[in-house]
């Protein structure tokens, strides 16, 4: 599994699909979501700007990051 480090405190769902170019662009990303290709920590998510903090797992289409 891959990892990614963020320096904030939060990151928006979207914006780190995009950042780790798991999608082509940000509206790619929304639509992943709202197609319930991503989940958080084990869960489906379906909000687009879903605060990502260290410590959470976010996978789409089986690939996989751990954030810290």
């Amino acid at each position: 599994m891959e990892t990614f480090a963020i320096e904030t405190q939060f990151i928006p769902l979207a914006s780190l699909l995009k950042l780790l170019n798991l999608t082509e662009s940000g509206g790619m990303a929304k639509i992943a979501i709202e197609e319930g290709r991503v989940t958080v920590n084990g869960v489906t998510e379906t909000r687009k700007r879903r605060k990502i903090t260290r410590g959470d797992r976010v996978c789409i289409d089986g690939h996989c990051v751990e954030i810290t």
